[in-house]
């Protein structure tokens, strides 16, 4: 099964393992979802990483800080009409190829939703920068 083209603004189906769900002692998550691939970078001990920031339908509570996905973008995605907000508060880093990754429901050949527009990745990527300036940012690595 080929893998998408690596790059930042890309949806991909993936096992996003919450922070709380690691605090807890897990290692595997509960469910499959949509994450944006934020970051891509080398590693010395890992090789190429991924910094993923999870897409989720539950609004924000007031520790969280989100970006809201436009209608708009979810159907150019084939993502549902519910409302959605890209986390970004919190994150995964993973190694690439991540043995996380998951076809698209329905599929068994296509791992990645697309790219999200430029300058709405701009917005998440600016916000996702002031959440890691403010070290609010919670961190997981898989």
């Amino acid at each position: 099964m080929p893998l998408p083209d690596l790059a930042t603004g890309l949806v991909i189906r993936y096992e996003y393992l919450w922070h709380s769900q690691a605090k807890s002692g897990a290692d595997t998550a509960e469910k499959e979802r949509p994450a944006c691939v934020a970051l891509v970078f080398e590693s010395p001990e890992r090789g190429k990483s991924v910094l993923l920031l999870p897409i989720t339908h539950s609004e924000p509570n007031a520790d969280q800080s989100a970006v809201e996905i436009p209608l708009k973008v979810k159907k150019l995605l084939g993502l549902d009409d519910a409302r959605s907000w890209v986390l970004v508060s919190e994150c995964n880093i993973d190694i690439w190829p991540t043995p996380d990754i998951r076809p698209l429901p329905g599929q068994t050949q296509h791992f990645a939703y697309g790219h999200l527009p430029p300058k709405l990745f701009r917005k998440i990527r600016d916000a996702f920068m002031t959440a890691y300036r403010e070290r609010t940012v919670k961190t997981v690595t898989r």
